[in-house]
């Protein structure tokens, strides 16, 4: 795609998300099979929507977080994007509603363990490729300080 000036920039490929209690996780971006999740997310992260919000659910198999309200109950509907990418341990995933035919437009949520269960009910945009330890330690109330997209 041309920036600004018709200099080409490339699709981003990459997230890292930043603990405000340090520590920090990265994961490859899947603009492939799910590209309006994923350029809603870069939007998001780029302007600083993530910042300071908590991961309000934390189970033995996921954690997730970027919900507004800090409750799960926050963020907008937009429509699902499914594919055939597998819930395999490190998946990133976009959450729903009861409603499979809209994501949220907010919440994400990485699978600690294999999960494929999930497949085909929940867009997945993405793969954790660094700091498994960190999303393993995540407790309900940390704080993203940031998520950088490169």
């Amino acid at each position: 795609m041309a920036a600004a000036g018709g200099t080409t920039t490339t699709e981003p490929s990459k997230a890292t998300v930043e603990l405000t209690k340090g520590g920090s996780f990265s994961f490859t971006l899947r603009p492939d099979k799910a590209p309006k999740t994923v350029e809603r997310f870069v939007a998001k992260a780029r302007s600083g929507f993530y910042d300071g919000l908590t991961f309000h659910r934390v189970e033995d198999w996921v954690v997730q977080g970027g919900d507004p309200k800090g409750t799960g109950t926050g963020g907008e509907r937009v429509p699902s994007e499914y594919n055939d990418l597998s819930f395999k341990t490190g998946a990133f995933g976009i959450a729903r509603g009861q409603d499979a035919a809209f994501n949220n437009d907010s919440q994400f949520f990485v699978v600690k363990r294999d999960s494929d269960f999930l497949n085909k009910q929940y867009t997945n945009f993405g793969q954790l490729t660094s700091g498994k330890d960190v999303v393993d330690g995540v407790k309900i109330g940390d704080k993203i300080k940031t998520i950088t997209i490169e």
